[in-house]
């Protein structure tokens, strides 16, 4: 109850994710909008201190760390692709957090686990938006399906 005294209280959690493909640098460029109240509450239990993502001078050590135990990718190979935290951006109610991922063989799908703040809220929902190639497909995660199968072609 305290931690929403300062700002008010939106009725729905959810995340959008971008995953576009960069052919020239042969990887996906992701970014992820997570509304700014819930992020920082996430981070300051996973933290165990208070968090304030505009004034913490950890911020990105603290976002990196939780964003990439939350997001991964295994291709049909069953190898795990590697996320690197590129930033982070404050946009007036929201955090946009922007990671790449190295992708040179063809996209075919593989799973995708896209489990950001199920931690916190029975209701979080992660839509996820893939575009390679001319193709674009959504997925959506929830509490019960916070791991995906994405094929694509």
């Amino acid at each position: 109850m305290l931690l929403t005294a300062s700002r008010p209280a939106h009725d729905f959690h959810a995340s959008v994710t971008q995953m576009q493909y960069n052919p020239k640098e042969r990887s996906f460029e992701i970014s992820i909008r997570i509304f700014t109240d819930d992020f920082e509450k996430a981070l300051s239990e996973a933290s165990h201190s208070r968090i304030n993502l505009e004034t913490n001078p950890k911020a990105d050590e603290l976002i990196e760390k939780y964003v990439l135990s939350h997001i991964s990718y295994v291709n049909p190979q069953k190898q795990t692709k590697p996320l690197k935290y590129v930033g982070h951006e404050v946009e007036a109610d929201a955090n946009w957090i922007y990671l790449e991922m190295p992708y040179a063989e063809p996209f075919r799908g593989g799973l995708l686990k896209q489990n950001v703040l199920m931690e916190l809220f029975d209701d979080q929902v992660n839509m996820v938006n893939i575009q390679y190639q001319g193709q674009k497909k959504t997925f959506v995660f929830r509490k019960n399906q916070p791991v995906q199968d994405i094929s694509f072609g």
